[in-house]
């Protein structure tokens, strides 16, 4: 039982819980910017730099597309700043135009393309890959001590470790000039904070983490990581930190136990099969939202203020 774990559960459970961590760290940043669709447009803006890139160099190793992904994400956030300031108009609907138009151009790329040789199309650009992450090398507990084995692992877990290390070491090191910014930015840059600076690298930190986890769980995932635990996590206290160690415990949480209710509980119920992993994480997330919309602490309190 232990075995068929490792190799067939470890690594998609362990990718899905690396991604939901590295996007649900600056979506808490990004919900109270009052941007949280950022992470939504990169998600959807991305595709498009995946399908050329594979165009580009016929293959679909994993960084062509990264850096295709890159600067799909790098001149989206260019045309929304764009937009906004030359239409001068809302945030979200430069951002509503800009990722509907490229999602839609990387849809019909991928319909124009010949991609019947490799595993690019608009399923897996939706719900990801990860019930195929498997790690056939293991052969047990035993094999995370075995040198060998650990590098047959899915390359993905590296990778999203490596970003979500960047991602939480940029938060850690700005911690400070993020929270004073966020939630003032006229009082950030009366101490000499580059508030706009530091507003960008998050938005690059943000489209790194999106573009890492796109490949492994698809668009789904990401959109929901990026805003379900954060959001969910805001109505359970009004301190920062702990609202980031609340959206990092319902991330863990929807990834670890979409995946399993992904692959079992269909059987719970009597039916037969399974159901998308990352739908089910989605879900996941989403009802752990619903639950702190109606029973978080700050939920009460607003509800209280409201009686009275």
């Amino acid at each position: 039982m232990g075995a068929d774990f490792v190799q067939f559960s470890l690594t998609p459970m362990l990718i899905g819980t690396l991604a939901a961590l590295a996007c649900a760290l600056p979506g808490n940043f990004l919900l109270l910017r009052r941007q949280a669709l950022i992470g939504d447009a990169i998600s959807h803006v991305v595709l498009p730099g995946i399908v050329v890139a594979f165009l580009i160099t016929g293959t679909v190793a994993a960084w062509p597309m990264m850096l295709g992904a890159s600067l799909a994400a790098i001149v989206a956030v260019l045309l929304i700043e764009t937009i906004k300031r030359l239409g001068r108009i809302d945030a979200g609907a430069a951002m509503g135009v800009v990722f509907t138009a490229m999602f839609a151009g990387g849809v019909l790329l991928l319909e124009q393309s010949d991609t019947s040789s490799v595993h690019l199309d608009v399923e897996h650009a939706l719900y990801g890959n990860l019930e195929s992450l498997i790690w056939l090398e293991a052969e047990g507990w035993g094999s995370l001590f075995d040198w060998a084995a650990l590098s047959q692992m899915p390359p993905q877990v590296v990778r999203l470790a490596v970003v979500l290390g960047v991602v939480a070491g940029f938060i850690f090191v700005f911690w400070n000039a993020l929270k004073i910014s966020t939630f003032d930015e006229g009082f950030a840059l009366s101490l000499g904070i580059r508030a706009r600076l530091l507003g960008f690298g998050l938005v690059v930190v943000t489209a790194i983490a999106a573009v890492a986890a796109f490949d492994a769980v698809g668009s789904i995932i990401v959109i929901a990581m990026f805003i379900c635990p954060p959001a969910a996590a805001r109505l359970m206290t009004d301190d920062l930190g702990r609202q980031v160690a609340w959206s990092a415990a319902f991330a863990l949480a929807s990834a670890v136990f979409g995946y399993v209710f992904a692959g079992y509980g269909p059987l719970w119920f009597g039916a037969a099969g399974s159901v998308s992993a990352a739908g089910m994480i989605a879900t996941v997330s989403g009802l752990i939202l619903a639950t702190a919309c109606l029973f978080g602490p700050k939920r009460k309190r607003i509800g209280a203020a409201r009686e009275a």
